[in-house]
């Protein structure tokens, strides 16, 4: 940790004690104030001072500080990420006060008003987010003008992503890294030299091609000098595990994904119950967005199945309500099949903006008016709930391609077929259609290996405004 994290950490310490005190002092006003004894109905029944509660305050809020400690809210570092501070604040404060209640309603002759305990974990919350937001952003402010706190980095090794790392660290100065140097071997000697002259906070390293022996003399060498050490994993090393004995050797069992066993049952059950309330709810929407397109292009379906490729390869038709003219729709029930495919390759090769095995076509000319309209705001995926009904698809997980974009795929990039496709995604969230194809399979395989139910439902809450916002045609 550097000497300003070290600062940073004590300053935090004692604003966060400022805070705690201070929104339980405004809990206890609020809750002696006549407007509210009236919402609430009931008169204060307990003979307590405000001197009295703040002295049961000035207690508890170091009970707080220490969980609040036991999260880890006090590594103040520059590149630290306020979502998960958020998190832990609201998790510390939460069981501290756990530990008050309990207390209480063992001793209900201390204090009794539930409503000062609930506006003080309010309050406090607040108070302390408000907190790190000032000390982040004045740690942010000496880090961009003064460079203070800024972690220096040597990038060890060849590898496209240590090449993406630096590219990033280059362009995003805000995250907190420098990158003092970048070696290409493994040269304990010359990573000594340039400790001595410029300093190494820490090292990111892509260990394939080093041996054991040169990866543990740099593993040691960072151990003595308090240098962080980050590698870039393999396939491998990125995956779930489980630690096991077999006949008394210790083994590394490695999962594909938390998704199986009743992470599965549990989705599986959260996809039909949320399915079919979003198909109650969308059904309105999907009624006038049917009578649009019958009414605009008479000639085809209102609903268009298309051919699709699911988890373990198996093939199925996603449904969706049609937005193209039914002329050029490649379906072979279209008596128009043939050309409507070769005019799909040319345009795809004449106006596709997205680089790998998966297209998407530009400005595309086959939309109907009403059409563009409809996949601008996803109204033209909603009948993929029922996929999701059938357990054809998932409410969230990668999305499906069709065959002859599966076909191009590269072997390793079969991975994203070992679980359920999605209606939105990791990849949907973080850019949809603007993304190349390797970042939209990198942050599905992040999905993959990491799932949990809170991660499925951060990214259905993400989806609303990413569907919101306009997308590139």
């Amino acid at each position: 940790m550097k000497k300003s994290e070290i600062v940073f950490s004590i300053v935090q310490v004692v604003f966060d004690w400022f805070a705690v005190v201070i929104g339980a002092a405004l809990a206890f006003h609020v809750r002696h104030m006549v407007s509210v004894q009236h919402f609430i109905q009931k008169e204060g029944i307990y003979n307590f001072t405000f001197r009295q509660y703040m002295m049961g305050v000035f207690f508890i809020s170091f009970l707080i500080l220490i969980f609040y400690a036991i999260e880890g809210l006090y590594r103040v570092r520059v590149t630290r990420k306020s979502r998960n501070e958020v998190y832990s604040i609201i998790k510390g404060t939460t069981i501290a006060l756990m530990f008050v209640i309990i207390g209480f309603f063992l001793q209900r002759e201390w204090f009794s008003s539930r409503f000062v305990i609930v506006t003080a974990w309010l309050f406090i919350i607040v108070g302390v987010i408000f907190a790190h937001t000032i000390t982040r952003y004045l740690q942010r402010y000496l880090l961009i003008i003064k460079g203070i706190g800024r972690h220096r980095v040597l990038l060890i090794g060849k590898d496209e992503k240590l090449d993406y790392i630096a590219n990033t660290i280059k362009n995003r100065p805000s995250m907190g890294y420098k990158i003092i140097d970048s070696v290409d071997n493994l040269d304990i000697d010359k990573i000594k030299e340039i400790e001595k002259n410029k300093g190494i906070d820490e090292i990111i390293i892509n260990e394939t091609g080093f041996s054991e022996e040169e990866v543990e003399k740099l593993y040691e060498y960072c151990e003595i000098k308090d240098i962080t050490y980050k590698l870039i994993p393999t396939s491998r090393q990125k995956t779930q595990f489980d630690m096991d004995f077999f006949a008394d050797e210790p083994l590394i069992i490695l999962r594909h994904t938390p998704l199986e066993g009743w992470g599965k049952v549990i989705k599986r059950i959260i996809d039909v119950l949320v399915s079919i309330i979003l198909i109650i709810l969308t059904s309105p929407i999907m009624l006038i967005a049917a009578i649009a397109v019958k009414l605009e292009d008479p000639d085809g379906p209102i609903f268009f199945k298309n051919a699709r490729i699911g988890q373990q390869g198996k093939e199925f038709f996603v449904y969706k309500i049609r937005y193209m003219t039914w002329k050029w729709c490649t379906t072979k029930d279209n008596k128009n099949y043939e050309e409507a495919l070769r005019y799909e390759k040319e345009l795809i090769e004449k106006s596709s903006i997205r680089v790998g095995p998966i297209y998407k076509i530009q400005n595309d000319p086959r939309k109907m008016k009403v059409g563009a309209i409809l996949e601008k705001l996803s109204v033209d995926e909603f009948p993929q709930f029922f996929n999701v009904l059938k357990g054809e698809m998932s409410l969230v997980g990668p999305r499906p391609h069709q065959r002859r974009e599966v076909d191009n795929y590269k072997e390793y990039h079969r991975r994203l077929l070992t679980v359920k496709p999605g209606i939105t995604g990791m990849a949907q969230v973080s850019g949809r259609s603007d993304l190349n194809f390797e970042d939209e399979y990198r942050l599905d395989i992040y999905y993959i290996e990491n799932w949990s139910l809170y991660l499925d439902i951060i990214i259905l809450f993400k989806t609303i405004p990413a569907v919101l916002k306009t997308r590139k045609n």
